[in-house]
């Protein structure tokens, strides 16, 4: 009986051990959270600017920023950063039709323009980016349809959050200021 006891108390105090170790192991690949993208210091303060700020992409980056432990202001003049989205637009290509010449599979892309400033220096200059996916086509479930259209619109512009996210985290910080 003793030594099942002994037994019991030497695997539970190896849990702590085996949590702490993989947390260790985690942290030091560079995991993160999703949504969560460490951004350089520049980002503090970042004001967006774009011609329509109700898209699915401009709210999705609001969003993201915030969940960065970002600021994302109202005014441009008080910002570390500017990111300018100069389009951002969402296409639908037909893919194929039926025998009835009536449409079967539709490709929607949605494409992202942007550049990213601070102060006077350009951190990105006008890039484009763009995510594609294929969609089919049942006139009998129109509603259904339109409802997945609707999905993978905003899926499409969940992508491209990431893709900016991830670039915008990989910028390299700011060098600091020398001291006299």
């Amino acid at each position: 009986m003793p030594q099942s006891i002994r037994t019991r108390s030497l695997t539970t105090g190896t849990v702590p051990i085996a949590t702490l170790a993989l947390a260790l192991f985690v942290s030091s690949c560079g995991f993160h959270l999703q949504g969560r993208q460490p951004l350089p210091a520049t980002f503090q303060y970042t004001y967006i600017d774009a011609r329509d700020e109700q898209t699915d992409f401009v709210q999705d980056l609001r969003k993201a920023l915030i969940m960065s432990n970002v600021n994302v202001i109202r005014t441009r003049g008080s910002s570390g950063a500017t990111i300018s989205v100069h389009s951002d637009e969402l296409a639908e290509r037909i893919l194929s039709v039926s025998a009835r010449n009536i449409p079967t599979e539709y490709e929607l892309t949605y494409k992202v323009e942007f550049s990213v400033t601070s102060g006077s220096k350009a951190l990105i200059d006008h890039e484009e980016i763009s995510a594609t996916r294929d969609i089919s086509f049942d006139e009998a479930h129109l509603l259904a349809k339109e409802r997945e259209r609707e999905i993978l619109r905003e899926a499409l512009a969940r992508d491209l959050v990431a893709l900016v996210m991830r670039r915008l985290a990989a910028l390299p910080a700011a060098p600091a200021a020398a001291s006299p």
